[in-house]
């Protein structure tokens, strides 16, 4: 018996398979570009803070000159500690593919001492004989990989797509057989907060096996960056951690969900309601009080719970026996950073430093000026 090991605190068990699933566009491949880059520098809260150690990076859909490395290098990456995989055969070299290549996969991970391996996506890692659809037929292709990561003491984090259903539960919206969830001993979904009116992202924790599952949501945004290269610049996404959220990615994917009860009219007039009922009490009030005078103006309990963030509320608990109180948040606004956006669209703007460390032209100090290394 052992206790569990954590690569990032509560949320990425050591030696074990994690899935990131979200629909497009919203930052997915950033944000293993961030992970990336703070378990190469040793910042990541876990096991290996202050101990930068090595990651590899196996991803199959986009280019390592446009757009994989750019990313690493502006999210703050040590490129000389991560490493890209490929595959050697007889005739030549091919990706890396589950099943097959657990076994050399893992002693590469011993024999470098990798931290992360990074699955982008999971899904293009598995054989193509293998029908992903059927949960038989995927955990021959995601145990091997699942033990490999056990014996290693590993973390393996892959992507994972929505699929086009309605549901607030993001187990439920994973592409492909249930056995990516099943199999996943912690589950980090993401999802645009339309709510938000900054166009930001929420990360929350949907499973967690190991661990805590009352792990607060986290808000993200995506800034875009310049990043130097010998043939002029290149512009790619760059994610922020602006802190905690109010609103988890549950209670978005419920605003989506067919037959939720309410319409964004009515979260917005029940916005405008809460604001003004709070700014009559002084800007708090009991819960107990709000959900009384909500009842009193025709407000479901849900739509205003919708509605809390759009009203810049926050919650906190307080004395013995505890009360909960909505306070207004004097600082509630419209974000000054830009709104998460697809990649193919980012903005050709270089930003100045933003609330989570250097960005824009900054970024470029970590390597030589004009210059990105390559990944081994």
């Amino acid at each position: 018996m052992k206790p569990v090991a954590w690569t990032w605190t509560d949320r990425i068990p050591s030696g074990a398979l994690t899935v990131i699933p979200g629909r497009e566009g919203i930052g997915k491949s950033l944000t293993l570009a961030w992970l990336t880059a703070q378990i190469t520098r040793g910042t990541l809260p876990g096991r290996h803070h202050g101990q930068p150690r090595p990651v590899i990076y196996a991803a199959t859909e986009d280019s390592w000159s446009h757009t994989i490395g750019p990313r690493l290098y502006a999210a703050g990456a040590d490129l000389d500690m991560v490493y890209r995989v490929d595959v050697q055969h007889d005739s030549g070299f091919d990706a890396l593919t589950l099943p097959r290549d657990c076994s050399a996969l893992g002693r590469e991970i011993s024999r470098l001492g990798v931290a992360l391996l990074a699955a982008d996506p999971l899904l293009s890692l598995i054989h193509a004989s293998i029908d992903t659809h059927r949960d038989r037929d995927l955990r021959t292709a995601l145990e091997p990989l699942v033990n490999m990561a056990d014996r290693t003491g590993c973390a393996v984090v892959g992507l994972a797509h929505f699929n086009k259903s309605a549901s607030a539960d993001a187990l439920n919206l994973i592409t492909g057989s249930r056995a990516f969830s099943a199999v996943a001993r912690a589950v980090i979904a993401i999802a645009r907060d339309d709510e938000a009116g900054d166009g930001s992202c929420v990360m929350s924790q949907a499973k967690n096996n190991l661990g805590r599952l009352d792990l607060p949501s986290l808000r993200y945004v995506v800034e875009s960056v310049e990043v130097p290269t010998d043939e002029g610049p290149a512009y790619v996404g760059k994610l922020t951690i602006t802190g905690e959220s109010d609103r988890s990615v549950a209670d978005i994917l419920g605003d989506g969900a067919a037959g939720d009860g309410d319409t964004r009219m009515e979260r917005d007039n029940a916005a405008a309601w809460l604001r003004d009922y709070l700014v009559g009490q002084g800007g708090e009030a009991a819960w107990a009080d709000v959900r009384k005078a909500a009842r009193a103006e025709g407000i479901a309990e849900r739509t205003l719970q919708r509605a809390r963030a759009r009203a810049g509320v926050t919650v906190e608990r307080e004395g013995f026996p505890s009360r909960t109180f909505w306070r207004l948040n004097p600082g509630h606004g419209a974000s000054p950073v830009a709104p998460v956006t697809p990649q193919s669209r980012q903005s050709r703007h270089v930003p100045e430093a933003g609330a989570t460390g250097a960005t824009g032209r900054e970024v470029a100090s970590l390597a030589d000026p004009g210059h990105i290394p390559s990944p081994r």
